[in-house]
């Protein structure tokens, strides 16, 4: 029999499949429109500022690099400004100076390996297993061959060629809301939680100045404000396992602070945007909660696997006794018994720790009278425990894109324990619905804070509802706009998402651009046209070796 991993690891290869085949794209008659004059209304562009993280800064597949830097919506903002101030518009940023930027360091014979941005690589030399791959990686092709120099820990080691003083983008890609107010996010590097080495590269004296001060020191006529989003998002990308999402008090706390800072310390104009629905992110739905293949072969062989196991649980669920003595329901004990088919679409076995525990059951089964049952041996305890919260997936469930780069993979060398068919995928990979749930709330809160806070200031901020606006595409899967069409996806060619099924690609980034346009003309009575999608690029194709 070919070994079992062989099999899942061909099908699977990272997780997800990126075909490259073409989307048909439905022909709309152009529509005919009057040309109007730009104009900025009761907004001044003159000196645009913009707050915020990783999407403010440009970051794009896993990185931060030249060409997504050049793409950031506040550069996109910047151009389109400048038309409808009738003056160009200086707009500069941290420049980051390489052409891979810095995503990620590996571990090789060799020493350590800093990898650069994703792109879409087919190791195998088929576009059709093209998966998102660090630049630098073994195979990579040029230019994406190099990465580096690296990420220092006072600063990058990349030339700072820019002006600190004449900065405008004050982006901080991984910064959570409460980080823009405190000194500690600037330094020291070493034994300090809230230290972000990219203001530290920027800020105007690291470890003292804050990236609100700094921001409102370079006088702004208008800003824009996109923080909040890693309040949530760094809980959902590591399954709920990393950092937990900010409490309610406190992001109202923050956010008023952070928006009485610009509107008392400048006269300037804006726009705040609300936090997106993270769950609705290629990262959440690319890797599909029932993405196991097996042939009949080898699911006769998972199965017989888990006999003693399914075995144990009818045992415990049709005892009454130990129900109570547990506090368990035998529905859930049935629900749990792990079943795979000759299919492509099995459910992955993940790790659920909102599950009730059976350890203490399991226990009692190997213990013998007249402490327990001495139903199972000592070593069939051992062999149960790992399984003592495991279940498998439903469409419930959301696996995390980086959950392909393990799915199907030996668990320390064993071929026999595979990772989401004989041995749980870890709680880190998934959400579950509880999870969602938490998610889902917050979301819901802190854009309600958002747009209660602006409208205390409501003459001087508009309120550019991203949050609607990519739900709304999400629910859609596709937007015509400049004659491109563009889906909620990293697929090229016409993914508006990066390899990192997090961040906009380019393209991305210029729709999200018009989405705080469209909030700027309504608001301030404006004309400031809307940047054009089809000038920007989205995710390449898939490279070979």
């Amino acid at each position: 029999m070919k070994p079992l991993y062989k099999l899942i690891a061909a099908a699977l290869v990272m997780g997800a499949v990126i075909s490259c085949k073409q989307d048909v794209i439905k022909l709309q008659a152009p529509a005919t429109t009057t040309p109007t004059t730009p104009s900025h209304g009761s907004a001044d562009f003159t000196k645009y500022v913009a707050i915020g993280n990783s999407l403010t800064a440009g970051y794009q597949a896993g990185a931060l690099f030249d060409s997504g830097q050049a793409n950031s919506f506040p550069k996109i903002l910047s151009k389109q400004f400048s038309i409808a101030q009738g003056t160009k518009l200086t707009f500069n940023q941290p420049d980051i100076n390489s052409f891979n930027g810095y995503s990620s360091t590996v571990v090789t014979p060799a020493g350590p390996m800093e990898l650069g941005r994703y792109v879409l690589f087919a190791a195998d030399g088929n576009q059709a297993h093209a998966v998102p791959t660090p630049a630098g990686a073994p195979g990579v092709p040029a230019p994406y061959n190099t990465a580096g120099p690296g990420f220092g820990d006072q600063a990058f080691y990349y030339p700072i060629t820019f002006d600190r003083t004449k900065l405008n983008n004050f982006g901080a890609p991984g910064i959570l809301l409460g980080q823009c107010l405190i000194p500690q996010t600037g330094g020291p590097a070493t034994g300090n939680p809230y230290y972000n080495p990219y203001y530290a590269r920027f800020a105007s004296n690291p470890g003292v100045s804050t990236i609100m001060g700094d921001a409102i020191a370079a006088k702004p006529t208008f800003f824009t404000f996109d923080l909040g989003n890693n309040d949530i998002l760094a809980y959902a990308t590591s399954g709920g396992t990393g950092v937990p999402i900010t409490d309610q008090g406190a992001f109202n706390s923050q956010y008023t602070q952070a928006i009485a800072a610009l509107m008392n310390g400048t006269t300037a104009n804006g726009v705040v945007t609300t936090i997106p629905n993270v769950t609705n992110i290629p990262y959440f739905y690319t890797v599909k909660w029932n993405s196991i293949p097996l042939s009949t072969e080898n699911a006769a062989a998972v199965n017989a696997g888990f006999a003693g196991y399914n075995q144990v649980l009818g045992t415990i669920a049709a005892n009454q006794a130990l129900l109570t003595a547990f506090s368990l329901s035998a529905a859930d004990l049935n629900a749990r018994m792990v079943t795979f088919s000759a299919s492509s679409n099995n459910p992955i076995l993940i790790a659920d720790k909102t599950l009730k525990d059976l350890s203490a059951a399991f226990t009692y089964l190997a213990t013998p009278p007249p402490n327990g049952a001495g139903a199972i041996s000592a070593t069939q305890l051992a062999q149960l425990l790992p399984y003592a919260q495991v279940r498998q997936a439903t469409s419930n469930d959301l696996i995390t894109l980086s959950a392909g780069a393990v799915l199907g993979t030996p668990v320390n060398g064993n071929a026999q324990l595979l990772t989401g068919v004989s041995w749980p995928l870890a709680d880190n990979y998934v959400l579950v619905p509880s999870e969602t749930t938490a998610i889902l709330t917050a979301t819901a809160g802190f854009n309600a804070t958002i747009a209660s806070i602006a409208s205390q200031y409501g003459t001087r901020i508009a309120v550019a509802d991203v949050n609607a606006a990519f739900s709304s595409f999400v629910t859609n899967q596709f937007i015509v706009s400049n004659g491109v069409m563009i889906t909620p996806t990293f697929t090229p060619p016409f993914g508006a998402f990066s390899e990192d099924g997090v961040h906009p690609n380019s393209r991305g980034y210029a729709y999200l651009a018009n989405i705080i346009i469209a909030a700027i003309n309504t608001k301030f009575s404006a004309n400031v046209p809307s940047a054009n999608i089809a000038n920007y690029s989205g995710v390449g194709l898939p490279v070979k070796p």
